[in-house]
């Protein structure tokens, strides 16, 4: 199956029912996982691009660890079809694997091995993998090769994950919660890091609990509650915010006021013309990715 240009545009997912898409780096139909009397994926339907990064949001509970692990080959699920790279997990082989790239939330910065040795180490799993030096470069951590993992901070512990998820050239690359406790400064600059990996062609699934890191970096988003997908859209478009009124604030005798209109640049410029010069205060705002996510996962609860 292919998608069309509007499909493309709007970030529409797979319906029940269609076939597994040959061309996605991920398809994924119908999959389900119990455990127990627990339903942590209930018939899941997606698909994810080549060269995309797409991040899959949901609270905690919601089935994005299973459902990435089920497309990782860690885990077996109860009914559906899945297709990573072509093939399905659940048998995926050695040479499979060796294509994936998997960053967990924590990874082996705790270690007496300096972060060349650790890198170098990785390398060895793999057919064809990159150059250490080159490695170390991509993430910024040439000055600290010499350095024992134990010894770095938390932000460069997240690019030596990223380094030894990369060493191996891999297609995919699976992100689990990759900028946890960062601060600002770090997070951003992993950012720019993750940025540099797709201008590679690198394909990247990634889980977050920050919305304004999916909205940053994703091309597409994908809210999953209660095992489910209630959207996939790019974040632009996610919950109709292209078309959800816009809340106009100004401040007027002293009293903040607000209005929500379909035509701001109307609405605005009829405020204008009632002031001598500046609105003041003037503000200017549709949903933000994280309201439409917190209103889209309070509505599967219910």
């Amino acid at each position: 199956m292919t998608s069309s240009p509007a499909a493309t545009v709007a970030g529409a997912r797979p319906q029940p029912g269609d076939p597994l898409d040959p061309e996605a780096a991920i398809s994924v139909r119908g999959v389900v996982k119990r455990y127990g009397d627990f339903t942590a994926v209930d018939g899941l339907d997606l698909d994810i691009r080549r060269g995309e990064i797409f991040a899959l949001l949901g609270p905690n509970g919601a089935g994005k660890t299973t459902t990435v692990e089920i497309c990782e080959g860690y885990r077996r699920r109860d009914a559906g079809e899945v297709r990573v790279l072509g093939a399905d997990p659940a048998d995926g082989d050695r040479r499979w694997k060796s294509r994936l790239g998997i960053v967990l939330q924590s990874g082996a910065g705790d270690s007496q091995l300096t972060v060349r040795e650790l890198v170098r180490a990785q390398a060895s799993y793999f057919p064809d993998p990159r150059g250490t030096d080159e490695v170390l470069e991509l993430v910024g951590l040439t000055e600290k090769a010499g350095v024992r993992g134990r010894s770095l901070s938390g932000g460069q512990r997240r690019r030596l994950d990223v380094a030894l998820g990369i060493v191996g050239r891999p297609e995919l690359l699976f992100l689990d919660e990759p900028t946890t406790g960062f601060d600002p400064e770090a997070r951003r600059q992993f950012w720019s890091l993750i940025r540099s990996l797709r201008d590679l062609g690198t394909t990247m699934l990634l889980t977050t609990h920050y919305l304004d890191e999916a909205e940053a970096l994703a091309d597409r988003v994908g809210v999953i509650a209660r095992g489910r997908l209630a959207e996939v859209a790019v974040p632009s478009m996610l919950g109709g915010r292209e078309t959800a009124p816009a809340v106009v604030s100004w401040t007027e005798h002293g009293a903040r006021r607000t209005e929500a209109t379909a035509t701001p640049t109307a609405f605005v410029r009829d405020l204008a013309a009632r002031f001598d010069g500046e609105v003041p205060d003037l503000a200017v705002a549709r949903p933000t990715l994280e309201d439409v996510y917190l209103q889209m996962i309070g509505e599967a609860g219910r």
